[in-house]
């Protein structure tokens, strides 16, 4: 009795996906949302951190200075030196200086919180990943301003120091927009890159993302534009400095956000013979 001839042929091993690790990134963002108390303690930690990290870089102004310098170096080269210009253009204006004391100081930590909520609230299964894409960025941030600290144009000579100019009307005592009594709990040379702007595009992308209508879209991004110039006009932060701060943010969302979104459902076959 002769014995079958064992086939040699190797069998197809299983195929292994290239995304594999987007998937696992994938399932971790889109596990379940924290309920609201894991998230408040969460964030709370987050904004803790911030602070205390923020407080932990140099405070050489020296340094800050130098590293000021080398910016305005690029954004001349790049033609992107408009900091001075803009901000003249609103000093000794009250109403114009009043406006965007305001919108610098009261915005920062009031919209993006509620967005924070909103988002919750809205979309709990794209929470995680959303929010990941606020955080990872900040973190990063927070490495920029450990690692390259730098002054802001109203440290510089020929700057007007907006926020100090309208600390009469308001509860901020100039500074970078620290509240009175406490100024000197803010980092004064944690301008590289800027997250106030960074956090506004991460508000007006999240608020375009649930917007329903066209007009609804361009108004959430307005908010981040706005910030970007009023970040400029109170001698705050350089150029450069907001375009980092949008670069996070960029980077992030199409890494968390658009790459890590889920797959969409199979469309389903048309019934009848052809199927």
């Amino acid at each position: 009795m002769t014995m079958p001839a064992p086939d040699l042929r190797a069998a197809p091993s299983a195929p292994v996906s290239a995304d594999a690790g987007a998937g696992a990134v994938r399932r971790w963002l889109d596990r379940p949302r924290p309920t609201w108390w894991q998230e408040a303690l969460l964030l709370l930690g987050m904004l803790l951190a911030y602070d205390v990290i923020r407080l932990a870089a140099t405070d050489d102004l020296g340094v800050a200075l130098r590293h000021a310098g080398e910016l305005l170096d690029v954004e001349r080269a790049l033609g992107l030196h408009v900091e001075a210009t803009l901000n003249s253009a609103v000093a000794g204006h009250r109403w114009l200086e009043v406006a965007a004391s305001y919108w610098y100081a009261a915005l920062h930590y009031t919209v993006t919180p509620a967005v924070l909520v909103l988002l919750w609230w809205r979309r709990p299964g794209e929470y995680r990943r959303l929010r990941a894409a606020l955080v990872v960025p900040t973190a990063v941030a927070l490495v920029g301003y450990l690692a390259y600290p730098t002054a802001p144009p109203r440290l510089v000579a020929g700057y007007t120091d907006v926020l100090l100019a309208t600390s009469d009307v308001g509860w901020w005592a100039g500074h970078g927009g620290g509240v009175r009594g406490a100024s000197q709990t803010v980092n004064q040379l944690a301008a590289m890159p800027s997250m106030h702007v960074g956090w506004a595009l991460w508000c007006g992308l999240v608020l375009a993302h649930l917007a329903p209508r066209p007009w609804l879209r361009a108004l959430a991004l307005a908010y981040p534009a706005t910030t970007a110039l009023v970040v400029v006009v109170t001698a705050n932060h350089w150029v450069l400095d907001a375009v980092a701060g949008a670069a996070l943010i960029l980077v992030a969302w199409a890494a968390l956000v658009r790459r890590t979104a889920p797959l969409a459902a199979p469309r389903p076959r048309p019934a009848g013979p052809a199927a």
